[in-house]
């Protein structure tokens, strides 16, 4: 069997019933978690700049854009609720041989969903799935070393949520996987040196390259195959080889007495009974708007802030964290001269000396004229970030890392934390998610917010998405 028909099989005859009450509560947290992040970014002039294109290509259409209520077609928004979504980089994450964004899946799928008016069950059958194959995906290899984005593992798994959601049958879930596989390759510069605009929408990019494969493969439009393992294929010009073990609530064969003597290969670990264990449970909720790999360094630097730790007596700045750390936040030049947004928040120096200037991290942060003034300046410049062996071995079950800060009068305050505040081991609470929905949804809802954030959490009650999306869209100003 192919790893596409594998996929399409999976993601079509997963059920609702089946799923472990503990998983759909998780996932519920993970969609109100993303609306928010995305209701969040709704102001923000790039988000502006993509609705206007949005508006030129499809003025009208059978999909909503969050918050602001406009209607488009599914693939146009997929990319706009995708880019808002993202665009704060405060959505989940999930960390194994390459690190990506889960939730950012939700939006090609609630488009698709909305259009042909799916319940709020297949929503989740179909989010808990497309979580399965892209953490999967990314379990089996990092494409990142390979010089493409983490993105290309997401359009394929929107293409089979998608398909499912547009009511098709394995062949074709099958096609659109394969289509979406073929054209959605993604350039890993995405997230290299200066970050652009594109660093937020590259998820909503690859969400719309996969609504439209399941569009086209639900009228019969074949793409190539085997596309995985093809001499072309995916396996020879992208990842390299691609080991995936079963996925949880995979059924090998069809067979379900076999269920139980498949073992999970991945290290995540497995459920109690032998089963896999869904890797929905391990993803992270963010705390703080920041890439996740700061988090840990961001606790550390708040908590020193907060205790009060003078700004001005900070001599030097040492943060010893993982490889994987260093590469994406803080190796490059740029990264200790941020001037976008979007390299600010993929700096470990500037996170972590703004958290420890300020006592926060939060939008405010990251507005240009707190992001070049003297004092962070001043502050990255005496600030160094070093990889450390134990610390690179422990990735990626946690985040570990080490802050120093040594005064003027050389005293050095150090500590670690492996686990910070969203972590799978250190998690929100459920009161936590809801103050964190309400907080970045109430300027945009204002008073529709209570019924959203119930209407989100009931979500297996709701009979038809298009009820729910006029719950997620702005009130009078």
């Amino acid at each position: 069997m192919t790893l596409a028909r594998r996929f399409a099989e999976y993601i079509h005859g997963l059920r609702f019933d089946r799923i472990p009450d503990a998983v759909l509560h998780e996932a519920r947290r993970r969609i109100t978690d993303a609306v928010a992040a995305g209701l969040a970014a709704v102001r923000e002039e790039p988000l502006a700049m993509a609705r206007k294109a949005m508006g030129r290509l499809a003025p009208v259409g059978s999909a909503t854009i969050i918050g602001t209520g406009e209607r488009t077609a599914p693939d146009l928004a997929a990319f706009v609720n995708g880019y808002l979504v993202r665009y704060l980089d405060y959505n989940d994450t999930y960390l194994s041989k390459e690190a990506l964004h889960p939730s950012d899946n939700l939006a090609g799928l609630l488009a698709a969903g909305e259009d042909v008016g799916a319940t709020g069950r297949e929503l989740l059958v179909a989010l808990v799935a497309a979580y399965e194959i892209v953490c999967r995906l990314a379990d089996a290899s990092s494409i990142r070393d390979r010089g493409w984005d983490h993105v290309t593992y997401g359009t394929i798994a929107v293409a089979a949520g998608a398909a499912r959601l547009l009511r098709c049958g394995p062949d074709r879930i099958e096609q659109a996987i394969n289509i979406a596989a073929t054209t959605g390759i993604n350039l890993r510069q995405t997230r290299v040196g200066h970050l652009s605009m594109w660093k937020g929408a590259a998820y909503g990019g690859a969400g719309r390259n996969g609504v439209f494969a399941a569009y086209l493969a639900r009228e019969g439009i074949t793409g190539p195959a085997p596309v995985f393992e093809g001499l072309r294929g995916f396996m020879a010009q992208v990842s390299g080889p691609l080991n995936v073990p079963r996925m949880a609530g995979e059924v090998p064969g069809g067979n379900e007495e076999d269920l139980s003597r498949w073992e999970d290969e991945s290290g995540h670990g497995a459920e109690p009974n032998g089963g896999a264990r869904y890797r929905l449970l391990d993803t992270d909720i963010k705390f703080w708007p920041a890439e996740y790999h700061s988090q840990a360094a961001i606790a550390i630097a708040l908590d020193l802030s907060r205790g009060g730790l003078p700004p001005g007596t900070i001599d030097h700045v040492t943060i010893r964290t993982f490889k994987v750390a260093v590469e994406i936040i803080g190796s490059e030049p740029e990264k200790w001269a941020p001037a976008t947004r979007e390299t600010a928040d993929h700096s470990m120096p500037y996170l972590v000396a703004a958290a420890l200037l300020d006592g926060e991290i939060t939008d405010r942060q990251f507005t240009s004229e707190r992001i070049g003034r003297d004092d962070i300046r001043r502050l990255m410049a005496r600030t160094e970030v070093v990889e450390q062996a134990d610390l690179t071995a422990a990735y990626p079950q946690g985040i570990p890392t080490i802050l120093e800060v040594r005064e003027t009068g050389g005293r050095v305050h150090s500590a670690r934390v492996d686990f910070p505040p969203g972590h799978s081991r250190n998690p929100l609470s459920d009161a936590q998610v809801d103050e964190k929905f309400t907080r970045l949804a109430e300027p945009v809802l204002r008073g529709g917010t209570g019924k959203a954030l119930r209407a989100l959490q009931t979500l297996e009650t709701c009979d038809d998405l298009r009820k729910l999306t006029p719950l997620l869209v702005g009130g009078p100003r």
